[in-house]
């Protein structure tokens, strides 16, 4: 394939992907009216010539009928009906798998192997192929074995390691550097008072000519003339010794970021057949199924992405054989005819999460409750007595051989495919969580480093032991006051504000967790040192002797026999011993299961309710730029935000003041027509309704006077968008709510 072709498919890749993801979008808000019929059609027709300049003539086909049919429907020949709508979303399958069947094959598509179907009939499935995607890119490339590349990585984070040992080297040096300096002050001290007792002994001799002062004298000035020196050398050595530390870190470190760069892929490049499989399972099994996938453009480490292969294929097969609902009993829950499976992939806090979502019934608690007893996994509960929490329940689905499918068939029953989830995502110092979406289905949440090897971890030190405990889990450092820790049935708690919210959440020592069952809470100067951990909705309180440090180290498969579960890797110390890496789902789980009247009474448990009584935030983007309105919103939207959109600050002014809408904050261009944005920001202070709202200022231009008159205006936050980061804006959009 040539370099102009790999070019033009590239591009191309992209452009369609848009136009697919926009054609979906609007038909799933068909139903309410709301659909852009001339935006959708236009996007047909772009998506025809784009497929004809790179010689896609299968795809310019498929992609001309739905042209003709938006075209039939602009022009009212035609309804956007149920049926019409269904036929489209195939047809749109049929072009990403057009599209997919392309860039598995290293030869051009010439011509069709099958002419499509028009629009409105079934398509025929595309199969799958089996051969690897070319690379679709430019430039030089160089073929490394991924086993290189992995040897190559763990000898620099290996590098990192021992220059992180070093740095108590440089401790040792410093210090003796101080020691010299504290001898050197004593010794000038001495000198003096030996001078002054050789002038009063010639004094009191009356002579000058003393037996030993000639002789004394000279060693004395050489001793303190080799003790300078010394002093010299050893300061100037400390001072190379730091530079040259510091220049190797960061030489180091540069290695190792531009190492992480190169083992960083696509998630599409492991992810991207899954779309086209889970149809073609769903069509086997009898089922209608849209799938989405989302995020697929996220860059991840190769390793990561091959251990998720098969777990999150697991997952998408339990979507289809538990989340799919028959046609009729959809459209009688009023549902939509056809079901929806979806994988998303995000970048939150640092982490990768992965959502495998349904919209079906929902997890069977009942079912699951029953299948846990029969597992002797729960205790048989007399009638009338409450039914375990909701979180501890459907923690069970993720044990050995669980499984509520009545029935072995090819998509589920042999109650494998979750606890190989857990199994693979635990591994990879990763959380697993199961809940119930609203109002229907169910989702799955995989949360993993970006990367396999190097994780930030939390140094902590409990009963003489050091432990390492991912970042990512801990919600806060507490120093909880001895006296002000309260008992609720005999077991320490401490009250937390969480959320806006008092939660009575345990403090248990985390040697109690960790093999000394009756370990006491390590208390110091009357104050109780905990960190505050959060699986789920669970949140408890580990109580540890001491915090020592936050670092990125090189975590490493757990090999020795005989630790318990909650152990989830090891890492090596300076002083060459390990330290366990716990695992802080399981810490809180081994809490929820052996703390059962604990658990019963809700502690750790913040107030919980459905999704649909809680309101989603709504954030108004105001943007004269539909590049950013559209960019900002889809960022908003994947995080849960309900996002209104206003061309200009006059817009935005006529939708603040209507109050058909509650806007918990604003986003706003600084330069717009009409009004701009700091018109807008001053009519809305101005306005008592309006004047606490908060309003973030975003501007192309980062001149300081922009800023510091934004903010004299009383604007919450100023984001320039040069350096416009979606993880600065998220994080500046959870300060400011």
């Amino acid at each position: 394939m040539t370099d102009i072709r790999k070019q033009l498919l590239a591009a191309f890749e992209a452009e369609h992907r848009e136009h697919l993801q926009a054609i979906r979008s609007a038909l799933d808000h068909a139903g309410g009216g709301e659909i852009d019929l001339t935006d959708v059609f236009r996007r047909a027709h772009s998506l025809k010539g784009a497929a004809r300049a790179v010689d896609l003539p299968a795809v310019e086909e498929v992609a001309h009928q739905l042209e003709a049919l938006f075209s039939q429907v602009l022009e009212g020949q035609q309804s956007l009906d149920d049926p019409t709508i269904a036929t489209v979303r195939q047809n749109l399958d049929l072009i990403e798998d057009l599209v997919a069947d392309v860039l598995r094959s290293s030869e051009p598509q010439t011509a069709p192997a099958k002419a499509p179907k028009p629009a409105s009939t079934e398509p025929e499935p595309i199969p799958p192929k089996a051969d690897a995607p070319p690379d679709t890119g430019t430039g030089s490339y160089l073929r490394v074995a991924a086993e290189q590349m992995e040897e190559l990585s763990d000898s620099m984070h290996q590098l990192l390691a021992e220059l992180q040992a070093d740095e108590g080297i440089d401790d040792t040096l410093r210090q003796i550097e101080l020691e010299v300096r504290g001898l050197r002050r004593s010794w000038d001290q001495v000198h003096a008072q030996i001078n002054a007792l050789a002038s009063a002994t010639q004094q009191g001799n009356g002579s000058t000519n003393s037996r030993h002062g000639p002789s004394f004298a000279p060693r004395l000035r050489d001793f303190d003339q080799g003790l300078k020196a010394l002093f010299r050398r050893l300061s100037a050595l400390s001072r190379d010794r730091r530079q040259s530390s510091w220049t190797i870190e960061q030489a180091a470190r540069q290695v190792r970021e531009n190492i992480d760069r190169v083992s960083l892929v696509s998630a599409e490049t492991v992810f991207g057949g899954f779309g086209h499989m889970v149809r073609e399972i769903a069509r086997k099994a009898g089922h209608d199924v849209h799938v989405r996938s989302i995020g697929l453009d996220i860059q991840v480490d190769r390793q990561v992405l091959q251990a998720l292969k098969d777990p999150v294929m697991h997952l998408l097969r339990n979507a289809v054989s538990h989340g799919v609902e028959l046609p009729e009993e959809r459209i009688a829950k009023g549902k939509p005819e056809r079901a929806e499976v979806t994988l998303e992939l995000a970048s939150r806090g640092g982490r990768l999460v992965i959502s495998v979502r349904d919209d079906g019934h929902g997890p069977d608690l009942a079912r699951i409750e029953q299948v846990a007893v029969d597992r002797g996994l729960l205790q048989p509960r007399d009638a009338g007595h409450p039914p375990p929490m909701i979180d501890q329940l459907l923690s069970l689905v993720f044990a050995p051989g669980f499984s509520t499918a009545s029935e072995v068939d090819r998509l589920a029953g042999r109650g494998m495919g979750l606890s190989v989830v857990a199994d693979a995502v635990r591994k990879l110092q990763g959380s697993v969580l199961l809940r119930p979406r609203y109002p229907h289905g169910t989702e799955v949440l995989l949360n993993v480093p970006f990367t396999a090897a190097r994780q930030p971890l939390l140094l902590l030190e409990a009963e003489e032991r050091m432990f390492g405990l991912p970042s990512h889990a801990v919600e806060r450092l507490l120093r909880l006051r001895s006296d002000a820790l309260e008992s609720v049935e005999g077991r320490p708690t401490a009250r937390i504000e969480i959320g806006g919210q008092d939660v009575i959440v345990p403090v248990i020592a985390l040697a109690a967790l960790t093999g000394s069952p009756n370990a006491p809470l390590p208390a110091e100067a009357g104050h109780v040192k905990a960190v505050l951990v959060r699986h789920g909705s669970r949140t408890c309180a580990l109580a540890v002797n001491a915090f020592h440090d936050v670092r990125t180290m090189l975590v490493s498969d757990v090999q020795a026999i005989g630790l318990n579960e909650m152990v989830s890797g090891t890492v090596l110390l300076e002083n060459e011993m390990p330290a366990l890496v716990l695992s802080p789902d399981k810490l809180v789980e081994h809490w929820v299961r052996n703390e059962s009247r604990l658990a019963a009474g809700g502690l750790g448990l913040a107030r919980w309710a459905p999704e649909e009584e809680r309101r989603a935030r709504t954030i108004l983007v105001v943007d004269d730029s539909i590049t950013t309105r559209t960019l900002e919103k889809s960022i908003l939207e994947a995080q849960g935000y309900q996002v209104l959109l206003s061309v200009d600050g006059i817009d935005a002014l006529h939708i603040l003041r209507s109050g058909e809408t509650m806007v918990d904050l604003v986003i706003a261009d600084v330069e717009m027509p009409r009004m701009d944005g700091f018109g807008l920001l001053q009519a809305i202070r101005n306005d008592p309704r309006l004047s606490t709202l908060p309003v973030i200022l975003m501007t192309s231009r980062a001149d300081p006077e922009d800023v510091r008159k934004g903010l004299d205006l009383g604007a919450s936050a100023y984001i320039t968008k040069q350096k416009f980061d979606q993880r600065e804006l998220l994080a500046t959009i959870g300060q400011v709510l």
